[in-house]
């Protein structure tokens, strides 16, 4: 009970909190979503890579993000040849299964089971997969519906990919920035994660029925919920990860699919009400999946 009064029932607030918003206010979903790609998510990943150090642990962790993500995609893309799946619904089920939430869920998560010396490590897995996101996410959002090349137009289209490389540049230079503004950026980066888990919630909350493809449903929770953990502890064995940062990887890849694939949907209507179904069913089996993977970890 510890884990869900700590950890779960915090995430099921805010995205109440969003569900309630839209129910009552019948608020523009794609605009306040538009605000949060377009606003918040860059000036996060800004101020995370900014912020961060590097060492040969951080990179493995980087190499973990990448095996992971392209298993899952080539996984998606064999069965959608096998099921006959259109380009919209294949790129649904890749960003329900391939994109995990690694930021108010992971981390809490995280620092609850592994304790705060793997925070580090949990925050920049975080940052670096949801720059993947920004960059994949969008890919396969966009081409759902638009083509392979205008799929690329959308990703250097989004400042979250040039937010990155002012972060690395700002490092590379060792430039600062005046405590004043720095301040204000860094105020506004904390407001990412809550707004994008809200934008979810409403998103729940504009859903009449929920879209039922049980070839998408099923395959998407059990390549998120089953299969990316496992294929998380065989790379750990391979690489014999510093502990903490293995922790990471392991309970990272069985975090529930995540809301930033969710909100880029949303953006690029791509099967939004199919990607949402998939978030949902794959954090209500996560109360259960990631208890008893905790549970492991603590034997």
């Amino acid at each position: 009970m510890g884990i869900f009064f700590s950890v779960m029932l915090p995430v099921i607030a805010v995205f109440g909190a969003g569900y309630v918003l839209q129910r009552v206010k019948l608020v523009q979903v794609k605009s306040v979503a538009a605000v949060s790609i377009y606003i918040f998510m860059p000036i996060f990943f800004f101020v995370s890579l900014y912020e961060a150090t590097f060492d040969e642990d951080y990179f493995i962790l980087i190499i973990s993000i990448i095996f992971i993500l392209l298993m899952m995609v080539l996984i998606n893309k064999i069965l959608g040849k096998i099921f006959k799946w259109s380009k919209p619904v294949e790129s649904a089920s890749i960003l329900g299964s391939a994109f995990m939430n690694g930021g108010n869920y992971g981390i809490p998560v995280i620092v609850f089971s592994l304790g705060v010396g793997a925070t580090h490590f949990a925050v920049f897995y975080m940052v670096m997969q949801s720059l993947f996101i920004q960059f994949f996410g969008v890919y396969y959002a966009s081409r759902g519906k638009d083509g392979m090349l205008q799929g690329i137009k959308q990703v250097l289209l989004m400042p979250a990919t040039y937010a990155a490389l002012l972060a690395f540049l700002f490092k590379g230079f060792g430039w600062e920035i005046p405590e004043g503004v720095y301040g204000t950026i860094k105020m506004v980066s904390e407001g990412s994660i809550p707004l994008m888990m809200i934008v979810l919630g409403m998103q729940l909350a504009t859903i009449k029925t929920l879209k039922v493809n049980w070839q998408v449903l099923t395959s998407a929770v059990t390549l998120r919920m089953i299969i990316s953990p496992i294929l998380a502890y065989f790379f750990i064995k391979a690489f014999d990860l510093d502990p903490l940062a293995g922790g990471v990887v392991l309970v990272m890849s069985a975090m529930p699919s995540s809301a930033s694939a969710a909100m880029f949907a949303i953006e690029f209507d791509t099967e939004p009400e199919l990607v949402s179904s998939v978030m949902l069913i794959t954090t209500l089996f996560s109360f259960v999946s990631i208890t008893v993977l905790l549970n492991i970890l603590a034997s």
